[in-house]
C-alpha cells in the first residue's frame, strides 16, 4: 500500500483533529469555574442560609430518634444521663460537620468538578434575577407541601407495613421467661 503524499497526510491529520474537537463534549472544551464564580453562585442561591436552616431540622430528627430509642426500653437514671451525654456529643459533632465553614470548601470543589464556568455564571445570573429570587423565596413552602403530600401518599404503605409486622409478631410464639434461680 502506498502512502499519500505529505501534504495530504497533513490535511488528513488536521481534519481528524478538527472532527475530534467538534465531537468532543462541550465540558471538555469549556473553562472550569473559578472560586469567585462559585462564590457568586453560592451567594446568589443562598446556599449558606439553606444549610443554616437545615441544621436545626437535622438536630431535631436526631433528637426524635433518641427519644424513640429511649421510649422503647426502660432506662434507669444512670442510663438516661448517659443517653443525654451521647446526644450532646452527637449534636455537637453534627453542628461541626454541617457548619458552613466546613461545607463551603466541599461545595466549591463539587461545583468545580460538576459545572463549567458558563453554567455557574448562568445559574448565578438566574438566582440574581427576580425569577430566581422568587424561586428561592418559595422553595421552603414548596418543600413543606411536597413533604406533606409524600406523607399522605406514604400513609397507606406504612399502614400496610405496620399490619404485616403486627401479623409476624402475632404469629411468633412468645418465648418463656427464664426460670428464676433457686433461692439459697
Amino acid at each position: 500500500m502506498t502512502r499519500p503524499p505529505a501534504p495530504v497526510t497533513h490535511l488528513l491529520r488536521r481534519a481528524t483533529l478538527l472532527l475530534a474537537l467538534a465531537c468532543a463534549p462541550a465540558t471538555l472544551l469549556a473553562a472550569p469555574p473559578s472560586e469567585a464564580d462559585i462564590n457568586r453562585l453560592l451567594s446568589a442561591s443562598r446556599a449558606q442560609t439553606m444549610m443554616d436552616t437545615l441544621l436545626p431540622q437535622i438536630l431535631q430528627m436526631q433528637q426524635q430518634q433518641i427519644e424513640q430509642f429511649a421510649a422503647q426500653r426502660p432506662l434507669d437514671a444512670r442510663q438516661q444521663d448517659q443517653l443525654r451525654r451521647i446526644q450532646a456529643r452527637s449534636s455537637e459533632a453534627v453542628r461541626q460537620v454541617a457548619s458552613w465553614q466546613q461545607l463551603r470548601p466541599m461545595y466549591v470543589d463539587l461545583y468545580k468538578q460538576t459545572f463549567t464556568r458558563e453554567e455557574v455564571l448562568a445559574m448565578a445570573e438566574f438566582y440574581e434575577s427576580p425569577a430566581g429570587q422568587g424561586l428561592l423565596d418559595k422553595t421552603p413552602a414548596l418543600m413543606q407541601n411536597v413533604m406533606a403530600a409524600m406523607q399522605q401518599r406514604m400513609q397507606p404503605v406504612m399502614q400496610a407495613l405496620a399490619s404485616d409486622i403486627e401479623k409476624i409478631v402475632e404469629e411468633t410464639p412468645a418465648k418463656p421467661a427464664p426460670a428464676a434461680a433457686p433461692a439459697k
